[in-house]
Parts: structure tokens; C-alpha cells; sequence
């Protein structure tokens, strides 16, 4: 019986309740800006009912109004290009509304993606060099270059997902800007020193990260590239929540699990790098020798004056903040009270950051090329739609919690990183997270997890049944049904063990 004693105080001890979570308000130091919504669910469903009429006319009935579509967007595009247009230019309307018509045509006839593919990427080009004259930090212009790359990147993964013959693209190449930096070539790209990985993670976490800010995102993570000018070895420099910044070779950062990855570059034509062109490749340098020279812990609160640590966006954000250019123009926010609050118990405590999605819009960068997998797009679109409907949850009160007796769990958990961490290596949880919001996030990954489960089982009815995948505005609805979904012990287990 004495022998029982000791773990039984230990596990009381390790099982009494953390204090809450201040409340913290959004940040004041700068502007919030509104959130943003679509608030056009009809259209959404009207051109599924118009995709599945077009099913049954077939391709061959519809080659004529395919080329007119496409002839009026990309004849659009060249009067976008011909001279400046103001963000509140009617054609910009235009051309998203016949991006959206067309685009159950092309499901239907998957032969002409390529062309489809051509009209979204030139559209992304021509917005972003006219938001070279643009106010970016007005909230119009910012909801105008959303609606247009964000809406038709939407719509042309909408088409992907219907692919029947694989005619779908994993590499997309778009503006090939011109770099005097030293360069690598990696899976049909040239990638020059200096340049801007975005990608999207397979974690729960990595949805949570694209989708719960104002404006929503399919990006999660951000990263930059060392080229060695003497070997054209490359490294990629950036910082993950378990192990901080750290260097790894550009096949080792592929390797980790990668849905998505754009690859961005600063515009040779800037001030700066007309100075010097070999700028991008100092900053790249800079943040390489930082990052070799200590240890440098994640930023969990996402606190842009704490230079002791950092997230991943302030890798490339303060390497090339040095040299006097500032990304990011566009500032990110979070503005909901419900997702805020649940931030907040997962350790964040600042709510106007610079989000991986958001650099995109930034019209200093340009966009080289974007790389989707071609396997995993489908989940990409679940995991979105699961965290999408739990956030909504957290907006009508949900709360994110989990069962007292995980709390001995993570706190021993906690014990064993912070050991790893003062050993110079890395443990489960985060350097700057403590077991509490340690647990919080392991209770948003297993609800969504139980959440997604139920999804795509419904998924699989629907395509059996309509003989079609589900669009993103059906999966919405199934994980909005499934919002409620209880998480078992098994579940909980089994999400620690991946955390572990």
C-alpha cells in the first residue's frame, strides 16, 4: 500500500488545474481589419447544379462556349495589362465572374485544364503587377486581390479535384523572375538564393494556421533558401514549433510532409535590389549564420518584438528587414472573439501577424511557381473545411478543452522537452508552450481528427451516389454536421502518440 502512495500524490499533483489563460486583447497597435466573407453560397451551389447538367451534355456540347469563356477572360487579362487599372475597375469583376462560369465547363472537359490553368495563373500575375501601385494596406484592395488569387486558386482546385484523366498539373510555372543570385534547380524549378518557401503542412495544426486568421489561406508555413555559391548546394533556413530555426537540406524540408509549396521571389526592379542584386543572397546568408550561431526558439505567442525567438514567417521577415526591405506590406489579423479565445489557450498571445498566406498579396514578391501534390489535395480541402466548421463553433461559444486526467500526460511531457531542450535538442512541446496549451492544441488535433473521420466518410457516400467528388461548400456542410463529434480516450491516445 505505501508503494502506492507516491505516484498517487504524483499523479494529484501533476493533475491539478492550470490557471486560465488571460484574456488577451486583439493587438492595438495597429489596425484590425474587418473578416472577410464570401456570403455567396448560392453561386457556389448554382454552378454545382450547372456542373452536373454539363455532365450530362457532355464535353463535345459545350467546346464553343469553353472557347468563349476563355477567349473573354484571357482578352480581359490583356486590357488589365495594357495600362494602370484602380482596384475598383469593373473588369476586375469581369474577370473573376467568368473565372468562376467557366470553371464546371472545364471539369467536364478535362482536356482543356492546361488552358483553364494558363487563365488563373495569368490573371495572379497581372493583379499582382498592378498591385505594384497599389495601396495594399487599404482593406478594398485587399479584399480585391483576395477575391481574385485566393478565388481563383479555389476555383481551379475545385476543377483539379474532378480530374477523370489526370490531366491535373503538380508543377505550375508562372513568372520566372530574373535573379543574379546563386541558384539550385530542384523538381524542374531554378531556385536562387534568397527565395521564399510557402507551403502547407499535413498537420492539424498547419489547417488551423492557413484558415483561422480574417482572411483565410492555403499556406501554413514559410521558409528561405541558401544557395552556396561555390557548390550551388541549397539550405532551407526556417523555424518549426518543436524545433525552433534550424537549417535543413531543400530535399530533407521536401521530404517533410509538403501539400503545397509556392515559391516566391523579390521583384528585381525594387529599390533596393537595383543597388545591389545580390541582396536577397545576404539576407539568405544572414539568417543561415543565425541560425548556426545559437539556438533560437519558436515564437509561440507570435510576439513581433521579441527578437529572442521567432516563427516561421520571421525567418525571412527579419533577414530581409536588415537590408531595409520590409515583406509583409499587408499585415495579417485575427479579429473574431471565439477564435481568439482559443488561440489564446494554445499559447498565442498577439493577433495581427505576418500569416505564411498573406505574403502572397505582398506586391514586392513575385510568384515563380506553385507546386500542389496531387495525391493529398483532397485532404488539404477536408482539413480546411474541419477547421472552418470548428471555428464557427468557437464563434457560438464551443470551447476548446480536454480531459483532466490528460493533463498529468502533458505535463510530463512538457518535463521531457524542456530536459531535450536544455540538452540542445528538441522534446514534443514547444520551448515557449506550456503543458496547458500543450494540451489545448493536442484537443483541437484529436477533435479534429474524430471531425474529419466522419467527413470523409461522408465524402465517399456522395461520390458513390452523385458519381462526382464533393465540392468544398458540400464538405463544409458535412463537417458542420460533424462539429459536435465526441473525442474518445482511443483518439486522444493515439493524437499524442503522433505528437510524441
Amino acid at each position: 500500500m505505501t508503494a502506492l502512495v507516491a505516484p498517487a500524490l504524483a499523479l494529484v499533483v501533476l493533475s491539478i488545474p492550470s490557471s486560465r489563460p488571460p484574456v488577451v486583447l486583439l493587438d492595438s497597435r495597429r489596425d484590425t481589419i474587418p473578416v472577410f466573407s464570401w456570403s455567396k453560397d448560392s453561386l457556389w451551389f448554382a454552378l454545382e447544379r450547372e456542373y452536373r447538367e454539363f455532365r450530362a451534355l457532355g464535353c463535345g456540347g459545350l467546346t464553343a462556349r469553353v472557347d468563349a469563356a476563355l477567349g473573354a477572360g484571357n482578352r480581359m487579362i490583356g486590357a488589365i495589362g495594357s495600362q494602370r487599372q484602380s482596384p475598383a475597375a469593373p473588369v476586375f469583376d469581369s474577370l473573376l465572374d467568368d473565372t468562376f462560369q467557366v470553371a464546371p465547363m472545364i471539369a467536364v472537359c478535362q482536356q482543356r485544364l492546361p488552358d483553364y490553368v494558363r487563365l488563373v495563373t495569368r490573371t495572379r500575375s497581372a493583379v499582382k503587377r498592378q498591385s505594384e501601385h497599389w495601396d495594399v494596406t487599404d482593406l478594398n484592395t485587399r479584399i480585391r486581390m483576395y477575391t481574385l488569387l485566393f478565388g481563383g486558386r479555389a476555383a481551379l482546385e475545385e476543377v483539379m479535384l474532378q480530374d477523370s484523366i489526370d490531366a491535373r498539373p503538380e508543377l505550375v510555372l508562372e513568372d520566372d523572375e530574373p535573379s543574379r543570385t546563386p541558384f539550385t534547380r530542384i523538381l524542374g524549378v531554378t531556385i536562387h538564393s534568397g527565395d521564399i518557401l510557402v507551403s502547407r503542412g499535413g498537420a492539424q495544426v498547419s489547417a488551423l494556421i492557413a484558415v483561422g486568421n480574417d482572411f483565410q489561406g492555403n499556406f501554413s508555413h514559410v521558409a528561405l533558401v541558401y544557395v552556396d555559391q561555390k557548390t550551388s548546394l541549397a539550405s532551407v533556413i526556417e523555424s518549426r514549433p518543436k524545433s525552433g530555426v534550424a537549417v535543413h537540406g531543400l530535399e530533407d524540408y521536401l521530404a517533410d510532409v509538403k501539400l503545397r509549396v509556392m515559391v516566391l521571389r523579390l521583384r528585381a526592379d525594387l529599390p533596393a535590389l537595383v543597388a545591389d542584386p545580390m541582396l536577397p543572397h545576404k539576407a539568405a546568408d544572414l539568417a543561415l549564420a543565425a541560425a548556426r550561431r545559437r539556438r533560437i526558439p519558436y515564437n509561440v505567442r507570435m510576439d513581433l518584438d521579441d527578437s529572442t525567438r521567432m516563427y516561421c514567417s520571421e525567418v525571412p521577415s527579419s533577414a530581409y528587414g536588415r537590408f531595409g526591405v520590409h515583406l509583409w506590406m499587408g499585415m495579417s489579423t485575427i479579429s473574431l472573439p471565439g477564435v481568439a479565445s482559443w488561440l489564446t489557450a494554445m499559447g498565442v498571445r498577439h493577433f495581427a501577424t505576418e500569416e505564411p498566406s498573406d505574403l502572397e498579396y505582398d506586391p514586392q514578391v513575385r510568384v515563380v511557381a506553385e507546386w500542389r501534390d496531387r495525391e493529398t489535395l483532397f485532404m488539404d480541402h477536408v482539413d480546411n473545411v474541419v477547421t472552418e466548421a470548428m471555428l464557427r463553433g468557437a464563434q457560438h461559444g464551443a470551447r476548446l478543452e480536454y480531459p483532466w486526467y490528460m493533463l498529468p500526460l502533458g505535463r510530463l511531457a512538457k518535463g521531457y522537452s524542456s530536459l531535450r531542450n536544455w540538452a540542445g535538442s528538441s522534446g514534443p512541446v514547444p520551448d515557449d508552450m506550456n503543458a496547458d496549451a500543450a494540451m489545448h492544441v493536442l484537443s483541437f488535433d484529436a477533435k479534429h481528427t474524430a471531425i474529419k473521420r466522419r467527413v470523409l466518410a461522408q465524402a465517399d457516400r456522395f461520390k458513390r451516389e452523385q458519381g462526382y467528388v464533393a465540392p468544398e461548400w458540400d464538405l463544409l456542410q458535412f463537417a458542420e454536421q460533424d462539429s459536435a463529434a465526441a473525442v474518445n480516450m482511443a483518439t486522444y491516445l493515439a493524437t499524442l502518440r503522433e505528437q510524441l
